[in-house]
């Protein structure tokens, strides 16, 4: 993809005007979301006696209908629960999966060179199965309280009787230079019935997602993995240009998986997240290197930091984008990376400036090299309910709308276009993140949850923003821990990403800021990533204060 889009695309995910969030505390529970109509439909399940993972099946239902853009029943998630009776940490790994039929060559074209990414993204090879709502139900069945079939009310309602657009949807919609928005699916369902397309403060319908959740409650998840639903999103694969392969049979097959958290020291607490193909293993190697500097002592407010830490995440990203894939399939050295002589040695290199290459660590083999292309169109939310259980949980439908192809009210992913579309370098090798038969491709999804010394929980934070989420969601973290600001005032801090051989600067960055990055001998440029959306929750003397991004449109809900 040309730079000037990604750009342009960066700037139009920028919020309009932008807000000043105000953190909102609760006792006894609480949800965080990027849209209140989400975050109180999550409320309304934890009041009615539910558990976090029950809260979460509700929540993932009215955000697939107000935030079709980033992420939907179409799509996949990663969630990092925190069960408080056992006191286990369990990751839940809801990627989706390319279909048996998947070769290296996926996205290789006639020609014998890949396809454009677009072309990629809005065709039918672009779409694996669909995984989040077989993981929601997964860790509902394992954690929650609740009958499945009482958790959809508020998305089914709000989808029969009318929502009001959000300001961010409405942008999305009026998108003029992305063509999921274009799409024939995509037109037919934003467009008003006089003429016309919908706009932020319209009221939209949207009865065939609402006939999807009914579905859903009376049959369990298994209704969008056969039947009638499953039979409309195949016929939707299948259809040109560029058919994919995905079959019943790739939809029956598919199942969820859970593991303990990927969880190391930081300072005096715990980190923990989502373990491979998430992007968590990055974040915990990236606060590993920083461990090794003087990051804390300098401060938000200094250039030094900020190049600190451009230049540590560099080092992890080169690392993560060379070694990270479906650990099923390649051996991802996930100790290696986080073994602290290894990070120490790595965290050595962080004074010098150059782009760096990928390390050696333990346990790692050698692959092509990576050519993945990696755009925004996600969402987090955090949730803890009144037994002490933690959700942090993100989610997505991989690009703006997915692949723009929609069945039975919802989007479909393009998720697959996250392997590496070249997946051979000039030797012929294959990268580790390329494409493969029931394969999940590599994430950058990194839902966090912290605890203190004690084992107590004391955070929970996560963020879209496509490769830059691990990138945010350490910034988060650095800003918490090291720099003893609120999680609110973290969140809010710069977003400043180190990844190849430059530096990706927001706009409106301290000017002094951006003026020692370049003294540094960094290269910087405008953001060309999905803006942040990070939310979080902080556990107080008080109860929980929720966290919110001012750059999107997230609310906090709770009593």
């Amino acid at each position: 993809m040309r730079l000037a889009t990604f750009a342009a695309l960066a700037l139009a995910l920028t919020p309009i005007g932008g807000r000043a969030a105000t953190p909102a505390s609760f006792r006894h529970a609480i949800v965080v979301a990027d849209e209140p109509d989400a975050a109180a439909a999550g409320v309304n399940v934890l009041r009615a006696g539910g558990t976090a993972a029950d809260a979460a099946v509700a929540v993932q239902a009215v955000l697939g209908l107000e935030e079709p853009q980033s992420s939907g029943l179409g799509g996949g998630a990663f969630l990092v629960y925190y069960d408080a009776r056992t006191g286990r940490t369990i990751a839940y790994n809801g990627r989706e999966t390319a279909p048996a039929a998947a070769t290296p060559d996926l996205f290789i074209g006639p020609d014998g060179k890949p396809l454009d990414f677009f072309t990629a993204v809005t065709s039918g090879r672009s779409t694996g199965v669909p995984a989040a709502v077989s993981m929601l139900a997964l860790a509902q069945r394992e954690h929650g309280r609740l009958a499945w079939k009482d958790l959809f009310a508020d998305g089914e309602r709000l989808a029969d009787q009318g929502f009001v657009v959000p300001p961010r949807m409405g942008a999305m919609i009026n998108l003029g230079f992305l063509p999921q928005p274009k799409t024939p699916d995509a037109t037919a369902y934003f467009s008003k019935p006089g003429g016309g397309r919908f706009q932020a403060g319209d009221v939209m319908r949207n009865p065939a997602y609402a006939a999807t959740l009914r579905a859903l409650a009376a049959e369990g998840s298994r209704a969008l993995y056969s039947g009638a639903i499953a039979g409309d999103i195949i016929s939707k694969v299948h259809s040109p240009p560029l058919p994919g392969a995905l079959s019943l049979d790739d939809l029956a097959a598919y199942r969820p998986e859970e593991a303990p958290a990927l969880c190391r020291p930081y300072r005096s607490f715990r980190i923990c997240t989502a373990p491979p193909p998430a992007g968590g293993i990055g974040v915990l190697e990236l606060m590993g290197l920083l461990e090794h500097t003087d990051i804390a002592k300098e401060g938000p407010a200094g250039a030094k930091a900020w190049a600190t830490f451009a230049q540590a995440s560099r080092l992890m990203y080169a690392d993560r984008d060379y070694y990270v894939a479906d650990p099923d399939f390649v051996r991802v050295p996930t100790e290696g990376l986080l073994d602290p002589a290894y990070e120490t040695r790595r965290a050595a290199l962080i004074p010098a400036m150059a782009p760096p290459s990928p390390g050696h660590p333990k346990g790692a083999m050698p692959h092509g090299a990576d050519r993945t292309e990696e755009p925004g169109g996600t969402t987090h939310f955090v949730i803890v309910d009144a037994f002490g259980d933690v959700a942090s949980m993100t989610t997505t439908v991989e690009s703006i709308f997915g692949s723009g192809r929609m069945a039975d009210g919802f989007f479909l992913n393009n998720q697959l276009t996250d392997f590496s579309r070249d997946p051979r370098d000039a030797s012929g090798a294959l990268a580790a993140n390329a494409p493969g038969p029931r394969k999940r491709p590599r994430s950058a999804m990194s839902p966090v949850i912290v605890f203190d010394s004690q084992g107590r929980f004391v955070a929970a934070v996560g963020s879209p923003g496509g490769p830059a989420i691990i990138a945010y969601v350490a910034k988060a973290l650095v800003g918490w821990l090291d720099w003893r600001l609120s999680l609110q005032q973290a969140l809010a801090l710069p977003n400043i990403v180190g990844h190849g051989p430059v530096v990706t600067v927001e706009k409106d960055t301290d000017p002094t800021i951006l003026a020692g990055l370049q003294a540094a001998g960094l290269p910087t440029r405008p953001a060309r990533f999905e803006n942040s959306g990070l939310v979080g929750v902080e556990r107080t003397a008080a109860g929980y204060l929720g966290a919110e991004d001012p750059r999107r449109e997230a609310a906090a809900r709770g009593y």
